[in-house]
């Protein structure tokens, strides 16, 4: 049998699905398990637009792209999102004033400073307050909002309070931090009206607009 085969190219083994002969037994049973593996992946079938998945748990999640739903809600923020990681990484954001040193605090209102140049310049804000500008103590500009007025002076002091817990990139702005945060999380806030693309930063859309 096995020089018959062999030298005449006979193929007595048929997948009785396919209706595709084989010449070996071994071959009809390695084809066979391909039945399997195919049934597996399309188990989990979406309802909306057909896409299979090999686990529920990722049909689930891809459903949600469907219905809008992002049940894993921030308890700082109103910001919803669609996977738990997701959220992890979100809420690391309002932590991150936690992690920083603040040795210097405001006997009046408790504020804390990780530079003493900022807590006398946050002091003015009481003492002298309604009094005329902010000072800075470096070189001398004026401001009228005590929050660009500690910015400002971090200029001059070098000073990044807020620092990325994923990859110690630190910051002089909380917002730049914020928006640091997106290499991380993945997400894409700013999507084109045209066509629909996302994109991680806003100057990058309207970068992307001018081709349309």
């Amino acid at each position: 049998l096995f020089y018959r085969q062999a030298h005449t190219g006979e193929r007595p083994y048929l997948c009785m699905e396919y209706q595709k002969p084989f010449k070996w037994k071994t071959g009809l049973l390695k084809h066979q398990q391909t039945h399997t593996r195919k049934s597996q992946v399309s188990s989990y079938i979406c309802t909306d637009c057909g896409k299979s998945f090999g686990r529920h748990a990722d049909l689930v999640r891809h459903q949600r792209t469907h219905t809008g739903e992002r049940p894993y809600k921030c308890t700082e923020c109103e910001k919803s999102f669609v996977e738990k990681p997701r959220l992890t990484n979100h809420l690391r954001t309002h932590n991150v004033n936690n992690m920083v040193e603040r040795p210097y605090t405001c006997s009046q209102c408790k504020e804390s400073f990780s530079l003493e140049v900022s807590l006398i310049l946050h002091q003015k804000l009481h003492t002298g307050k309604g009094d005329g500008p902010l000072t800075c103590t470096y070189c001398g500009k004026d401001f009228r909002d005590l929050s660009k007025a500690i910015r400002h002076q971090r200029i001059h002091t070098g000073e990044r309070p807020y620092q990325c817990t994923e990859c110690g990139k630190s910051f002089i702005r909380r917002d730049h931090l914020l928006k640091h945060w997106r290499v991380h999380t993945g997400e894409t806030p700013y999507q084109c009206p045209v066509c629909g693309k996302h994109f991680r930063y806003k100057e990058s859309l309207n970068c992307h607009q001018k081709i349309h």
